[in-house]
This record gives C-alpha cells, structure tokens and sequence, in this order.
C-alpha cells in the first residue's frame, strides 16, 4: 500500500504542477490590474483617487469649519475617498475603511500620518539621531516607529524630511539631518528602509516620503515657508542628493513638494523638480503629494489666479495627490470635462496611487493594518523603549570637557537646575502628538533612579501663561523668583548640572527663531549659577543649533542634548555617570552669533580667503569667520590618534587608508570621517566635502586600520547646467574626527 500511496502522490503531482505553473504565468500582475481597475473608474472616481482629506482633527493646517466637517462626512458616504490623513487607530480606520470598500468599485483607503520620530514610542528627534552618525540604529528607530504605526491602521508616513539646510534660525533643522549632502542622503536611504522594509505588503510596513520637493530648507532668513533663491550649482549638489539617493537606492514610493518657491516658482507647480527629474530623468514610478493645501497657496504665491488655475497648473506640473485644499476635487473633472486639462495626465496621477496600493496588499487583504491585538501588544513595549533608549545615547553630543569635569564621580553631591529636568513633555520632541502627554522619563526621575546624590531646583520657569493658539510656548521674561534658591543649591553641591534650552514646542515647523540664545532669563539664571559655582555642568536640550559662545567661554563642559524622545533622563543620566560613553558628532555647524548664518564647512573659498595684514579679505571686523563648533565635532571620555593615512589610485578607484587609535583609558566609539577637496575644477568647489564615514569601536590601547574607496560617482559634481562631471585633476584628502580634520594627503585623478 505505501508503493501504491505513492505512485498515486506522483500522479497527483505530475497533474498539479504544469497547472500551477499556467496559472502562475496567468495571474494578471500588479500593473495589469492597475490597468484594468484605471478602465473601469468614471472620472468623479478617478478625482476622488487624487484627492486627500484630513480626519476630523487637524494637526499642520487651519482648524476645519462645520461646513467642512459635514462635507467630509459626504464624501466618506459616497466611498470614492482615496487617502485620508490624521485618522488614528484600529477603531477609527477600520469604519472609513469599510465605508470605501462598500463602495462601486471598492478601493481601498491608503492612511497618511506625520510619523516623524516614532509614533507611541517617542525617539530622538531626527536631528539628535542624525548626530549618532550610526545608520544601523536610525533605520532600527524608523523600523520600530513603523512597526508602531502599523499597528494603529497607518500605511504611509510623511517622512523622511531630507532638506539640507544651512540655518539653524529655521525651525524645522529638528526634523532633518543637517546641513551636509552625504551624511543626508546615507540617512535618508536608511530611514526609507526602515519604514518600508524588505517587503511593502508586510502588516508592519508603511509607505515612507521623501519631503519637501525641493528646496525648502533653504528658506530666506529662515523663515518658515519663505521664499528659496538658489543657484543650479547648489541645487543640484546639495539640495538634490538626499531625494535621488532616496528614489534610486531606497525606492522611496512617495515624494511631497512644499510650500516655498525656488527661483520664482512655486514647486508643487514645477513642472522641471517634479515630471523631467523627478519622474523622468530618475525613473520615480510612485507619486508625489502636495503639502497641506499648498495648491491653493499658489493663489497666494501670485502664480495661480484662482482655485480652479491653481489645480490645473499642480496636476500638469505633476502632483498627482492635492492635500487638504480641494482644488482637485472641486475643479479637475469641469477642467478635464472642457478639455483644459488632459485626462492623461489625470489618468498617470491615478495610476500612480494605484500601484502604491496594490504594493501595500491593500486590494489583497484591506484590514491586513487593522488587528487590535497588534495594538495592544506593539505600541510601547519594552523592546521598543529600549529601543529608544539605545537610540538617544548615541544621539548626544560631548561640546566641551575641561579637566575631565565629566563623568560624574562617586561621591559628588548635585545640584540639578533647570525647569526642563523635570520637564516630562519637552523630551518627545515637536511631532509628538501619538504620545502619551508628560510621558518621558525626566533627568530629575532618571537622576533618582541612579541613586545619585542631588538637589532639583527649578531656577526659573521656562514657559509661562496661557498661549493664544495650540502648541504654542509663551516664555518666561521676567520671573526670576527661582534664582536665590537655585543658587544656594549650586554653592553647596560639588558640582552643578544645569539644564536649559528650548521648550519641545520652540522648534519644528512654523517655528523660526531671530535669535538663537535661550529663550527667556535661563541665560541669567547659567551666569548667577556659574558665578556661584564654577563647577558647572550645561546640559542643552534643544532642536536646533544654539549661539552658546558665553557658555563656552566660562562653563568646563557642555552636553547638546538635543530632545531625545521616551527615555531622555535614563540616556542623559547614562552619559553623565559614564555608563555609555558619548559618541555624537555635530550634524550642523553650531555659530558664534547668529549674524554668521548661514554658516557651514563646506563654503567656497572666495576670490580673498584671507588672513590678511589689511582689512581686504572676506571677514567681519567684529566676529571670527569660524564656527563656535564645526561640523562633525564631538568629543569622548576617551581620545583617538589619527595615522599613516595613504591614497593609492588602483584603476578608477582611489583607495584611501587610516590608522586609528584610541589612546585614552577607556573605551570608546569614534566617527572617522573623509573629506576631499577638488583643487581646481571647471566649477568652483567647496573647501571640504564629506565623502565617507564609518563608526567604530575601540578598547583602550588599541588600534585599527580602516580602508575606504573613492570612485567616479565620489569625486564628480554637477556643473551650472545640472550635468554630472569627472574632471581630471589634484584631490586633497583630509580624514580626522571632524571636518576641522587636520591629517591629510593628496593624489591625482
């Protein structure tokens, strides 16, 4: 019988097989059924597919009017929505959800949300992590914000935000990664990869954006939503990067324009950024999304004359989903109707949302993101506040060690100042609104859990009566009634650690700064604290850059703290006890005086670099041209040697190699970072560029040689006509802990 069982198991075999293998040739793909679905849809239908509403709270925009609410109401009965935004957890999605698929053809609803550094779980903001300079752990902190996400319905998040910038005035530096090219591009390729994972279809994976398309970070005077007057030069070889790397390395399915203009035009209408490079030049087959209501704004740019220009001028310029401002759903099918616009155009933006979603599986399983147990179980586990733990440690910068002031030793009595040691909420950051309210672990309980031997006092309230708007910080300027006992605590503790900086709210968007000092009478309260006790310790928590010149002239160390998400006082406490060594390094130049800005390493020489005898040279008569702290900068408890660096050209390819060592008595991580300098090329070149890093750890005594390689696609630039060049020529390389490196060689290409 078992012979018999099986010659029957072959036979049955032999019969299944080739018919598997038919249908498998015969199983329409994902672009065949994009097809076949775009042929069934009226054009009402297709609008809807283009047009993206909010929940029924809003976060970014202005607050929605009754008639609006009632409208979206309509809309979601009529089943033809094709995203929304703002529509939170299991409970809330999954009715809007079934609403669309009741409808006549029954697309699924593709949910947006702000995931910009975690989502339950609150991680450094991305500035902080981009300080990390470790690519393994950003894309860990998107993959856990992912897989958070997911869990609450989202399927596609508004991040990452990739534009350079050179302000730190402008608010939303926090939610970048800072101001160089290279280091941006490798860490938006990394958080894509995070959020999207190995496969899209996965119930823990979300759509990730590559925003703002293009130029926003480069907003005059660093005003949020200003306007960007930029040379080809700089855009294509600074602002551009992080996007191409995004769509080409990573896959990135998404890309939103902004709200700015570059050059005089607004870019959710430009048609060169988003159908010639974009989806052109770059291949880009997923689709772009306006910002909120940045159609409309167009009107007010003084580019579209009314709603209805407006929506064409978007759609042929290729933003294929309108956000939040209705010029789509209210004008594309009378413009399509009386032939203005062509419905191809209409039909590639439609055809676009489609794929994405059946990449997501949202055809094949639509409740797939909607399991209330996932829930329950993912969103602050353990896993992932550790997690974030892990991720804020290597997020936080040493500026300053005078005498070893750090770490704290045995013994030390504390004195702990500061309004933000106990702040709970300021740690989450700016894009917080999936946290729970005052939810992070503050220095002051971090402190406590140590076993440390401190003393809190307040000093000064940071921020103080009741905003006019939501979310908004009113300082403290004249409340000084915490400063006797803030400073009899400094003068009877061995060393004081004094926390001061910016209200988690004080950065991100629409929150430009004229002055980067800290806000209200905290810099008072440092200079009353210091004058009493010289044995200070500042620690900064900020989202941006802040002018610390006083600081370090008079206090011996000082931490950028940055805002470090969930488990900020644990990470902190770790750093200043010497638990974890620190190991950041500066993402942004940190300025002298905010009249330096912009400033950052990779400037140009000009024609009279200087020093010079007389007063003829590029410089201020009343400021140094050099930063507070360079870009790269970080210190450890530990120090690291830097030698024998050689470059030797095998082929196309110039190999670059180091040694390092770490010559201190502790343990350590070092961020050994290469810059070329072309000497001379058909385009004027930066002094430095960053062209490769790499993170490593070293035991005491020990040493390591690293090896790098520099190719074409390295030593290249884009010239004034948006071309891509390698030019023969002198190279200078400059390998060190910063970009103030000061070992170097040279070769030629």
């Amino acid at each position: 019988m078992a012979v018999l069982r099986f010659s029957i198991a072959i036979f049955i075999s032999a019969l299944v097989l080739p018919v598997t293998s038919v249908m498998a040739q015969t199983a329409p793909s994902d672009e065949e059924r994009v097809e076949d679905l775009l042929s069934q849809m009226t054009l009402k239908e297709k609008v809807g597919q283009v047009s993206q509403f909010t929940g029924f709270w809003d976060v970014t925009g202005p607050a929605p009017t009754d008639e609006t609410q009632a409208r979206k109401a309509e809309l979601l009965k009529s089943g033809i929505i094709g995203s929304m935004l703002n529509v939170v957890g299991v409970e809330e999605v999954r009715p809007i959800q079934e609403y669309a698929l009741n409808s006549r053809l029954g697309i699924p609803v593709i949910f947006g949300l702000d995931v910009v550094h975690g989502h339950k779980t609150m991680f450094p903001i991305p500035l902080a992590e981009a300080a990390s300079w470790d690519l393994d752990m950003i894309e860990q902190s998107a993959r856990v914000s992912a897989i958070e996400a997911a869990a609450q319905g989202q399927t596609w998040t508004f991040a990452p935000m990739v534009d350079i910038s050179r302000d730190p005035r402008w608010g939303r530096v926090m939610e970048g990664a800072g101001e160089d090219p290279y280091l941006g591009s490798r860490i938006a390729v990394a958080r894509i990869r995070g959020f999207q994972g190995d496969d899209l279809s996965a119930p823990d994976t979300i759509v990730a954006t590559l925003k703002h398309f293009a130029g926003y970070g480069f907003a005059e005077s660093g005003k949020d939503y200003n306007t960007v007057d930029v040379g080809t030069v700089t855009l294509h070889n600074v602002i551009l990067p992080p996007f191409k790397a995004g769509v080409e390395e990573a896959d990135a399915r998404t890309v939103m324009n902004g709200f700015n203009t570059l050059n005089g035009l607004p870019v959710t209408g430009d048609g060169y950024l988003q159908r010639e490079l974009l989806k052109g030049e770059w291949g880009f087959d997923g689709f772009v999304v306006s910002d909120w209501a940045s159609a409309r704004e167009m009107i007010d740019h003084g580019y579209a004359k009314d709603p209805e220009d407006a929506a064409l001028k978007a759609m042929e310029a290729g933003s294929d989903m309108d956000m939040e401002s209705y010029v789509y759903l209210d004008h594309l099918e009378d413009l399509v109707e009386a032939g203005t616009l062509d419905v191809a155009l209409l039909d590639d933006a439609v055809r676009r949302i489609l794929r994405v979603k059946f990449e997501l599986g949202l055809f094949d399983d639509p409740y797939k993101y909607l399991d209330a147990d996932r829930e329950a179980e993912l969103l602050l586990s353990p896993a992932h506040r550790e997690a974030s733990l892990k991720m804020a440690e290597r997020s936080i910068v040493l500026l300053k060690n005078d005498d070893d002031t750090l770490p704290i030793r045995k013994g030390e009595k504390i004195a702990l100042i500061g309004t933000l040691a106990a702040d709970k909420d300021s740690p989450l950051g700016n894009w917080r609104a999936m946290a729970d309210d005052h939810s992070a672990v503050s220095v002051v309980e971090a402190f406590e859990a140590a076993g440390l031997d401190f003393v809190y006092a307040e000093g000064a309230v940071l921020e103080i009566g009741d905003a006019a708007f939501p979310n908004e910080v009113v300082v403290n300027l004249t409340d000084r009634s915490g400063f006797p006992e803030a400073v009899e605590a400094a003068r009877n503790a061995d060393k004081v650690i004094i926390v001061l900086g910016e209200d988690g709210l004080q950065s991100g968007e629409g929150r430009s700064r004229s002055e980067l000092g800290f806000p209200g009478v905290q810099q008072e309260l440092l200079e009353a604290v210091y004058e009493a006790n010289p044995e200070t310790v500042l620690v900064v928590m900020s989202g941006r850059p802040l002018v610390l010149t006083w600081a370090e002239a008079h206090v011996p160390a000082i931490v950028q703290a940055w805002h470090l998400g969930q488990e900020s006082g644990h990470a902190l406490t770790n750093v200043l006890t010497g638990a974890y060594n620190p190991s950041g390094k500066l993402p942004m130049t940190f300025p002298r005086s905010v009249g330096q800005i912009p400033i950052y390493y990779s400037h140009l020489n000009t024609g009279r670099p200087g020093p010079l005898t007389d007063v003829f040279w590029s410089h201020y008569i009343d400021e140094s041209n050099a930063p507070l702290w360079p870009f790269g900068y970080g210190l450890s408890y530990t120090t690291f040697e830097y030698s024998n660096l050689r470059a030797r050209k095998r082929g196309d390819v110039v190999e670059v190699s180091v040694r390092v060592k770490n010559t201190g008595s502790r343990a350590g991580e070092e961020v050994v970072q290469l810059y070329i300098r072309d000497i001379a090329a058909s385009v004027s070149r930066p002094v430095r560029e960053l062209k490769d890093f790499s993170k490593i750890e070293l035991a005491p005594g020990k040493r390591m040689t690293l090896t790098f390689e520099l190719g074409a696609e390295d030593l290249g630039f884009y010239n004034a006509n948006g071309s891509y060049v390698v030019e023969p020529g002198d190279f200078e390389i400059f390998v060190g802990g910063s970009s103030d490196a000061t070992l170097s060689t040279s070769f030629e290409y």
